[in-house]
């Protein structure tokens, strides 16, 4: 299979939206333990949505948005579906607009995510957009997770902090910081990009009306991950023994949970701590939660649903590509793609691993007739709509 010139030059390729920075350099001296600010990172920007089709986007159901204002009276926050009386109704306020997830609606917002994937996918949320008018932006806060805020059009400064000081300011909707010390100042301009690791109290305001495009990191929570894992055992695991006391003694106190049922009891929850530690058990919860939709994406099958003939004849001809919206990670043998997980043959592992890292496939990798099965895989998921003829 041939490599792309990313592959090629692997992680000591000097990237230009890095400074010059190798992906190796990056991750070394930068990520999760300093900010980085890269003048002119994205010389020739080519946004993926105007501000009117941020607004328009905005407006759309199946879009995730807020719109915050800040006004004399404090902050407003209005989440989706927004509309035009929302908009008119902070007109004279400074407000703002996020919308999450532009690259589920806009392949040039695709492309423009796929300058990061020296990042491993698991680890990239999503691509929000944010229009502001000038004095606007959501207040001095701090985010769990790696950030690459990029400036679009217009100027945006940026303030930013180390301060352990985290408290927030009490009676409102948004989590803003109570006493914010700014230690560093930047203005951004069209094509420059600043990287935050987690923990870093920033605060961003446009100095123009503008556009900033955020690259956010997935990095889910402790208390996410157990969740996640003790739900896949419940669904999945089915545990075969049964509370037993053949050496039951008599009781003068029949109200009393004792010593010696709570023994039988710990000795039968062994089996469930070794179901936790089980790391097949992991690594399949993994795969699911990572590729897990958000609850307000839906998929719609082929509007003309062609059957597996015609599939095959297409694909072969035309090859097949990723909807969108689709989250496809894969775990050693195993695969994931929107919850679902899946084992394939031998000879398809390697092309599907090519089509999880660059999210499309060619007709000649698909039309390979030592790959069999392949068709078969690549129609149930073109049935589900999580990807199409490319």
């Amino acid at each position: 299979m041939k490599k792309t010139a990313h592959e090629k030059d692997g992680p000591n390729r000097p990237l230009a939206h890095l400074g010059g920075l190798s992906a190796k350099q990056f991750l070394r001296d930068y990520w999760q333990k300093k900010p980085l600010l890269v003048r002119n990172a994205f010389p020739d920007l080519a946004e993926p949505l105007t501000k009117r089709e941020v607004l328009e986007l905005a407006q759309r159901e199946d879009a995730e948005s807020r719109l915050i204002a800040h006004t004399r009276a404090g902050w407003t926050l209005q989440q989706n579906p927004l509309s035009r009386r929302d908009f008119a109704a902070v007109k004279q306020d400074k407000w703002t607009v996020l919308v999450q997830d532009t690259q589920h609606f806009s392949f040039e917002a695709h492309d423009l995510l796929a300058h990061f994937d020296f990042i491993p996918h698991a680890r990239i949320d999503d691509l929000m957009v944010s229009y502001a008018v000038p004095g606007a932006g959501v207040g001095p806060h701090i985010d769990s997770y790696d950030v690459f805020l990029l400036q679009g059009s217009g100027k945006r400064r940026w303030r930013i902090s180390a301060q352990k000081d985290l408290r927030l300011k009490p009676g409102v909707p948004l989590k803003i910081l109570a006493h914010f010390k700014a230690e560093q100042e930047f203005m951004l301009e069209t094509g420059d990009l600043l990287y935050l690791p987690p923990g870093i109290a920033h605060d961003g305001v446009a100095e123009t009306e503008c556009l900033t495009w955020s690259v956010g990191c997935r990095a889910p929570s402790q208390q996410e991950l157990t969740t996640a894992l003790l739900d896949y055992l419940r669904d999945e695991v089915v545990l075969g023994g049964q509370y037993c006391d053949p050496d039951l003694a008599p009781t003068r106190q029949p109200g009393e949970i004792d010593a010696a049922m709570r023994k039988r009891v710990a000795k039968m929850s062994k089996e469930i701590q070794d179901a936790t530690c089980n790391a097949s058990y992991q690594q399949r919860c993994l795969g699911r939660l990572l590729t897990d939709p958000k609850q307000h994406i839906f998929f719609d099958p082929p509007d003309t649903m062609l059957g597996i003939g015609a599939f095959r004849q297409a694909v072969n001809r035309c090859g097949v590509v990723l909807d969108l919206r689709t989250r496809f990670l894969y775990s050693e043998e195993l695969f994931f793609m929107n919850g679902n997980e899946f084992s394939v043959e031998t000879t398809d592992v390697e092309v599907l691993r090519h089509l999880a890292d660059s999210r499309r496939l060619s007709a000649g990798l698909v039309s390979d007739g030592k790959r069999k099965s392949l068709g078969a895989t690549l129609y149930c998921a073109y049935r589900d709509g999580f990807l199409h003829i490319a």
